[in-house]
């Protein structure tokens, strides 16, 4: 309906499971749960990002979460520079605005992940 503007929010939070493979979690959620949802994503102690979008992709707002101190700040500010137009991401809010999930989750198709620290090259001295 929404005729008195009440929220109609697709809430994204980018979570981290290891160095190189983050999840995208997506809920769709009205009123007050919307609210509830938004609040549940930004307080996620493993929450590296999360955005609420509208009904019309339109960015509501969003910001890094308590996880962000695991992964490099250079990362955080490319996953928050092209979350809107990640594919992963895209698929998800595609189908939260089509009513066919509350929820879902996938893991972050990405080239950004950070590069794997090395320590030496492995040779005997």
């Amino acid at each position: 309906m929404g005729w008195f503007g009440g929220k109609d929010w697709n809430v994204i939070a980018i979570i981290f499971e290891k160095r190189d493979m983050y999840r995208v979690n997506g809920n769709r959620s009205k009123g007050s749960d919307a609210t509830k949802a938004r609040d549940g994503a930004k307080a996620h102690p493993r929450t590296i990002f999360w955005a609420v979008f509208d009904q019309k992709r339109a960015f509501v707002e969003g910001e890094p979460g308590p996880g962000a101190h695991l992964i490099p700040d250079a990362v955080v500010q490319r996953i928050k520079r092209e979350l809107p137009t990640n594919s992963t991401v895209t698929q998800i809010l595609g189908m939260l605005e089509k009513g066919e999930t509350a929820t879902v989750a996938k893991p972050l198709a990405w080239t950004g992940y950070p590069k794997a620290e090395t320590f030496g090259t492995g040779e005997s001295a």
